[in-house]
This record gives C-alpha cells, structure tokens and sequence, in this order.
C-alpha cells in the first residue's frame, strides 16, 4: 500500500511539472534467418560406376536477404566451392536450388554447409560420399566337355562371363585345374572373353580332377570364380605320330600354292586310313596358330593338302586321335615367301575365225596374234594359248583346245564348227608374263 501511494505521489509531481512524456510503442525484435530441408538428389551415396551424375543441391531459408551452398572435395587442403543456386519463392520461406556434376575422379567425402545472411547469420553442414561400386561379375554355363576321356585327350572347357548381369567381352579368364587327391587348384591357361562374354579353350586332360573358370579383381570389377566341374580320365592309350611333314616349295612366291604332306602311325597298327588330320600356320612374329584345311589319310597313311602362301611362317599338321588313340603334333616346317616377280602385260590381237559363213561340220581356221609389252613396245611372245567356244544364246564359254604360239606371236589353229557362235583366245600367262583374253569373233554357222 506504501509503494502504490509513493507512485501515485511521483505521477502528481510529474504532471504538475510538464515533464510526463508518452510511454514508446513495444517494438518487435528482429527475427535471425532460419534454414531447413537440405537435400542432396540422386540421395548419397553418389554412384558414379556407369559415368559422370549431375546432384542436385536444395534448400529453404526464411528471413534470409542471401543464401549460398559451397561444398568442399576430398581431402586435408582442399578448399570450398560455390555452387550457383537460384531462388524460388514459397510464401514465406525461398527455397535454394543449385547443381554440380560428379565422375569418377571425384570419389570420396565431400563437405557441405549451406548459409544464409539477414538480420544475423545461419548455416547448416554435413557430408555425403561419392562413390564407384565395382561391377558384380559371375561366371555362368562353364563345363568341361567330354566328361570321360582318354589320358591325354583334348578336352574343351568353355562358359561365360557376365558383369551387371551382361556379358562381359575382352577380359581375361584363367582356366584352372585341381587333381584328384590335391588339394588346390593350378593355371593352365588363359582365355579371352568374346562378344558377349563367352570364352572357350582346348586342354589336355592327364588325370581325373575338376576344372573351373577364376575371373582376377580389376579396378573395375569384383572377382568371381564358376562352379567346378570334374572330367574323369580312363587308361593310358595308344600313341600316335605325324613323320615326313613337309611344306613345299620353299621358298614360294606370295600367291602361289603350298603343298603339305606327310604320313600318320598309330602304336602297334602302323598306317591307318580315314584319320583327320588338320594343318595348322604359325606367321612369323605371331604364337598363334591358326586352322587352314585338313585331310583324311589314305590307305597308306599318308595326307595331302594345298594351301596359299601369303606369309613368311612355319606350317604343321595335327592329329586330334580316336577312340583309344592319343593325338599328336608333327615338327613344324618354316616356309620362306618371297613377292611375286614383276611381269610384262601381254595382249591378243587380230583374232580372226573363217571361213564366215561356214559350213556345219566344216573345219574353221583361227588366227591371232599373241604379243608382249617390252618397255612400250609390243614384241610377238612365245606361249600355250586356249581356245574357246561360246555357243550363240549361251552365258558359257566352253574349252576346245590348246594351241601355242610361236617366237612371232603368231597363232593357227583349226576347229570343226558345228553352231553358230563366238570364238576367243585365252592366254593364261607364265613366268614373264600376265595373261589376257582376247576379243570375240563370230561365225555363223548355215546347214
């Protein structure tokens, strides 16, 4: 009761005194900015296996007059980065949108702070990871076929490798071997993954135990081993050999055919007939072989084949074997090939078939005149020339005979004519020379 007649007394005086000023209007205190809903799309981690991804940077402030994101890349002495950012009002809040691009060069952990200015400051920050998963790889279909075989026999194993469920071409794919009562598996071959990630190899087959496919890890991909699977191997069987394999002639001109013999025996049978035998060229620089033909060998033993030289090499003839024969490989024949010599060009002229008309049955006498290109100037050639016969309305030449020309060039022959039609001659060239063909002469025939 004192306190409230003391303020009553001091609002007397005042009044009384002129000095009562209004009290000021309450102010409203300035409110500091506010951020909320950060997001960062496609969501982290930020896989960047198949490529480069564009992330999408979003956020809202309210009471901001700016705002800016920057993030900061991997590392102790990195600094930050600015991301650009565009304003989008939403009633009272704005909301920040920006974009930056990631690849492979950018995995780790990122930094992030979002700020924002006004009436005081306000900033949000976190991290995200970039990342680039390895591909998840699989090797499906492998087997080793036949699954009984000969000691010594070829097998193929063959399968298929996928990465992110495709298949997965150009890689390297080890073909391993684990022998009945070892306990780990050994290399025996490496292969390369075709199209679609299919591989295949021919082995020999020793002794009983499991095959299998083991994919290495890359710096792309994860490691993967197939399934196992085993080939029994029976007894011992009878050995085989290729003797007397030649290529000739040697040395050959490039163009020109080969011809590749020798003879097959088989342990305690001697020569055999009907046996397959394939011959196989290794180009020199190269260790890879390659099929070219084959041949199945006579009664004695012995097989033939032909092949064109078109590179320096060595040649070889391989035996698979047969049921209780082993197979083999002959000694390899290195064959020289040298460029084909230079040749003239040569030319028929003056082809002429009479008489015209002639008689059926009746003898023709054709002319014509074989000649060769000696630095520009064309000199009579010496050559077996052919003679053709084309009946009229007909598509196909058809051989006669066979004549030569002199020193001269000079060519005579004769011929029944039985139908009407069109007479040339053929030069099939020789060691100096390329050959030529001549024009057509027609002669009708009357009856």
């Amino acid at each position: 009761m004192l306190q409230r007649i003391r303020v009553a007394a001091a609002l007397a005086t005042a009044v009384a005194a002129g000095t009562l000023v209004s009290a000021p209007a309450t102010a409203t205190a300035a409110q500091a900015p506010a951020i909320a809903r950060v997001s960062i799309n496609p969501g982290p981690p930020i896989d960047v296996s198949k490529g480069a991804v564009k992330a999408t940077f979003s956020f809202y402030t309210k009471g901001a007059e700016k705002a800016e994101f920057t993030v900061k890349a991997p590392g102790d002495v990195s600094v930050d980065t600015p991301v650009s950012l565009k304003p989008a009002k939403r009633g009272n809040w704005t909301k920040w949108t920006g974009t930056k691009s990631f690849d492979a060069k950018a995995v780790g952990k990122w930094g992030w702070k979002a700020s924002a200015a006004g009436d005081g400051d306000a900033s949000r920050s976190g991290t995200f990871e970039v990342v680039k998963k390895l591909l998840d790889t699989k090797i499906t279909n492998f087997g080793a076929r036949p699954g009984r075989v000969d000691k010594g026999d070829r097998i193929r194993v063959s399968g298929r490798l996928l990465a992110g469920g495709k298949g997965y071409s150009g890689q390297s794919v080890a073909i391993t071997f684990r022998e009945r009562g070892a306990d780990a598996y050994r290399e025996v071959t490496k292969v390369t993954t075709r199209r679609g990630g299919w591989f295949s190899a021919r082995v020999r087959a020793d002794s009983t135990g499991w095959w299998r496919a083991q994919f290495a890890a890359t710096s792309a991909a994860e490691a993967s081993v197939s399934d196992s699977d085993r080939v029994n191997v029976k007894r011992s069987r009878l050995d085989s050999r290729i003797s007397r394999f030649d290529a000739r002639p040697e040395p050959v001109e490039k163009g020109d055919k080969l011809r590749l013999s020798g003879s097959l025996r088989i342990e305690d049978r001697g020569r055999v007939s009907g046996q397959r035998v394939e011959i196989f060229f290794k180009a020199a620089g190269s260790d890879r072989w390659t099929y070219v033909t084959s041949d199945r060998t006579s009664r004695h033993g012995r097989f033939h084949a032909s092949a064109t030289a078109r590179s320096s090499g060595w040649w070889r003839a391989e035996y698979d074997g047969a049921r209780g024969v082993k197979g083999t490989v002959s000694r390899p024949d290195y064959v020289t090939v040298k460029p084909p010599p230079a040749k003239a060009d040569t030319r028929l002229i003056a082809v002429n078939a009479y008489p015209e008309p002639v008689k059926r049955g009746s003898y023709l006498r054709i002319r014509g005149l074989l000649q060769i290109d000696d630095d520009g100037s064309w000199e009579g050639h010496s050559g077996r020339v052919s003679l053709y016969f084309k009946p009229l309305g007909s598509r196909t030449w058809q051989y006669v005979k066979s004549t030569r020309a002199g020193d001269s060039g000079r060519l005579f022959t004769t011929a029944k004519a039985w139908r009407s039609g069109h007479w040339r001659f053929v030069f099939r060239g020789d060691d100096d020379a390329y050959g030529d063909t001549s024009g057509a002469d027609y002669v009708r025939v009357r009856r």
